[in-house]
């Protein structure tokens, strides 16, 4: 490879501004450049010279091969292979005029192929719709990764084993600033417009981690403890993918994230003490959070995880949902029969906890095939905490059979029997209940009867009722 000639590599240089969370003033103070210079760079009207290559990758850390590669040559056999798609196939398309753009023009070609990917991710997702008969989540990451985790009941040992010893040694040291101080590693709280869009970033080249200080203090420990899990059990996630055939480098990364995330409550809340203040609080989900110094929702994700032989916990149920009703995170540890597509049935009072914040809600739920649960919900937010940042709001529920709820703090007393539950479906879609009011959409395989003389309380009438 040949760097003494100057290069052309601007999409790439703001690539690697961006993965490392920096700012164009910040990255020319790094390589003893103006920030105009580093501007002009990744706009490709200056090019990279070989000295400047050479500072970059001593001062990142970096390879100079995985720098130095031919952006414009690779740009133009990526847009050459879309421009191959039969959607183009009555458009004149030089090989000549397909170089120049991916030359001259590398931002206009790196939008064209990402939307171009988004096509033809889309173009999979509806095949896999159509050839499941449903089922999008063969082709989705986001689905993959669920699947993954409830493949494992969410509890995975290796990870708890690990994050036990590593939150000794923390402790011994003092705690987790002292314990990575000892590892060469500063930590430092930052303002926001620090990170430039981030709440935590690992700067290799200084050898620090960077929180944004405007974090409440469970989210600033969680953030703490899901970079020494990223670095300090690599080796236990990794080998935990390696298990695994995955159906996209997406999927795999995703995991990763979720398996940093899982490790990182994992050292905030060690399996054995957790579990066992679990136990003893009557999972009392406040008294936990004040307990380990972690946030409502950091606390019921951790109940869905004590599986431990011989030190289970209660099965539980995680779901986390927006206003809209969308579903961001769940995990079944509790067998609840949550549908995969549609909306959940408005009649869980999940779905009323955002006109009571900070309150927590019970209720008994009566599944159409007999099985009855008992439930827990509250609403969570995030964001808002500086003038202008927008207040992201959630609501997260905890469910377990309804046999298991004497055990907890909110139930006791109760006998389950006894209890008038409320009568829910998984989805209208799914939901047999006929005379249900609620209803949304009528169940599949019901005739609707239609008649103009009688109006029936609920929205539909079915012609066997």
């Amino acid at each position: 490879m040949n760097v003494s000639r100057p290069l052309y590599l601007g999409p790439r240089l703001r690539r690697l501004r961006r993965e490392l969370g920096l700012t164009q003033q910040v990255m020319a103070d790094d390589l003893g450049v103006s920030p105009s210079y580093v501007a002009l760079l990744e706009r490709n009207q200056r090019p990279l010279t070989a000295e400047l290559l050479l500072r970059l990758a001593k001062t990142y850390r970096l390879e100079v091969s995985d720098l130095a590669g031919e952006d414009a040559e690779d740009y133009a056999q990526r847009l050459t292979a879309i421009l191959r798609d039969p959607l183009f196939a009555d458009i004149d398309l030089p090989a000549l005029e397909v170089a120049d753009l991916a030359t001259s023009s590398p931002g206009v070609t790196e939008a064209l192929l990402r939307l171009h990917g988004a096509y033809a991710r889309e173009q999979l997702a509806l095949a896999a719709l159509r050839e499941n008969g449903g089922d999008d989540e063969a082709s989705d990451p986001v689905g993959e990764v669920r699947r993954y985790i409830a493949a494992n009941r969410n509890f995975f040992p290796t990870l708890d084993a690990r994050a036990e010893e590593l939150a000794a040694e923390i402790a011994e040291s003092g705690g987790a600033q002292d314990w990575l101080k000892a590892k060469g590693v500063r930590l430092r709280f930052v303002p926001p417009h620090v990170l430039v869009d981030a709440v935590r970033r690992f700067d290799r080249h200084n050898q620090q981690v960077l929180i944004a200080d405007n974090l409440p203090g469970p989210s600033r420990k969680f953030q703490v403890a899901q970079h020494i899990a990223y670095t300090s059990m690599r080796e236990e996630i990794s080998a935990l993918l390696r298990r695994e055939q995955f159906a996209s480098k997406t999927a795999e990364v995703l995991t990763r994230r979720a398996l940093a995330g899982y490790a990182a409550a994992a050292l905030r809340m060690p399996y054995d003490r957790f579990a066992r203040a679990a136990r003893e609080r009557a999972y009392d989900v406040d008294a936990l959070s004040g307990l380990f110094g972690a946030s409502f929702e950091q606390v019921a994700h951790r109940l869905t995880t004590l599986h431990r032989p011989g030190a289970e916990g209660v099965p539980f149920f995680f779901i986390r949902v927006d206003p809209a009703g969308n579903v961001s995170k769940r995990m079944d540890g509790a067998g609840f029969p949550f549908a995969a597509h549609g909306g959940g049935c408005p009649l869980w009072n999940l779905h009323s906890a955002f006109r009571l914040p900070g309150q927590i809600l019970t209720q008994w739920l009566d599944l159409p095939d007999g099985q009855r649960f008992f439930t827990i919900a509250r609403a969570v937010s995030t964001g808002g905490t500086r003038w202008g940042e927008p207040l992201v709001q959630h609501a997260v529920a905890l469910a377990c059979a309804a046999e298991h709820a004497p055990a907890l703090v909110y139930a006791q007393g109760i006998e389950p029997a006894k209890v008038e539950a409320t009568p829910i479906g998984v989805t209208c879609r799914l939901c047999p209940r006929a005379q249900c009011t609620a209803r949304a959409a009528p169940p599949i395989g019901r005739e609707i009867m239609v008649d103009d003389q009688r109006r029936a309380p609920a929205p539909y009438v079915f012609a066997d009722d």
